[in-house]
């Protein structure tokens, strides 16, 4: 039987990358998807990617920086398909590096909104929700950086670390609702976001930094995700899960 069945997932940032492949895995173990992201072609991609191989999923736009969209997501979901069970605050933006005393504060600002803010509002939503069906699953997608510094990188580690926490404290909040809220964190992953912005030894750079001497792949992030979705993890909350080839024993 496949893992998902019968379950409604929303997942936001899977117009591409990451949260593409956790939505087609989502779907390839039965649950019905709604695919959300601020760009529409790639969302729209990744829903008839779902409908070719005869899956269930719908699109939404969301900035996630919005309480509104987040609210509008849940309520499409509930619409499509009756309930929602199972929710991927996926959703993240970086910034150009620059020591925390020259970050700008509209960059800092942005990052916050989009990495924190946006998880909360995700979450807020979300909870609101699986009150009314008695449980559910959140996973908020983090990063080997929610356990690391990073030079240059002040405002994301800042968020992501502060995802993990967040993660933990609405685990230990609504545990006794049946809702259960863990993160997954990924070291660098294969993407076309990494291997178009880095020269080859950029990459090769990147590899040496995980004790598996390679980059992470989308699916083997999707795996771990869908694992700590489902009911196969029905014991586990406020957990961090590091999917990062070794870069965290190094």
């Amino acid at each position: 039987m496949k893992m998902l069945n019968d379950k409604v997932a929303v997942v936001t940032g899977a117009g591409s990358g990451i949260g593409r492949s956790i939505a087609i895995d989502y779907a390839q173990q039965g649950a019905k998807i709604v695919v959300s992201d601020i760009n529409e072609q790639g969302g729209m991609d990744t829903v008839n990617h779902i409908v070719a191989f005869g899956g269930t999923a719908c699109f939404q736009y969301a900035n996630v920086a919005s309480l509104e969209d987040n609210l509008a997501l849940v309520e499409r979901a509930v619409a499509e398909y009756g309930h929602l069970d199972i929710a991927c605050n996926n959703a993240g933006v970086s910034h150009e590096l620059h020591q925390t005393g020259d970050i700008s504060v509209e960059s800092w600002k942005f990052v916050m909104d989009v990495n924190l803010t946006g998880v909360f509002y995700g979450m807020k939503a979300q909870i609101e929700q699986m009150r009314k069906s008695g449980g559910g699953s959140i996973v908020n997608i983090g990063s080997v950086l929610s356990q690391r510094g990073f030079q240059g990188a002040g405002a994301y580690v800042a968020t992501k670390h502060a995802v993990v926490g967040l993660t933990k404290n609405a685990a230990l909040d609504h545990a006794a609702e049946g809702i259960r809220v863990n993160c997954v964190g990924p070291a660098y992953v294969n993407t076309p976001l990494v291997t178009a912005a880095l020269n080859e030894q950029q990459v090769e750079g990147l590899k040496a930094l995980h004790a598996m001497g390679r980059l992470g792949e989308e699916q083997e992030i999707a795996d771990l995700v869908t694992f700590v979705s489902s009911d196969k993890a029905s014991f586990i909350t406020g957990e961090y899960y590091a999917a990062d080839g070794g870069y965290l024993i190094r």
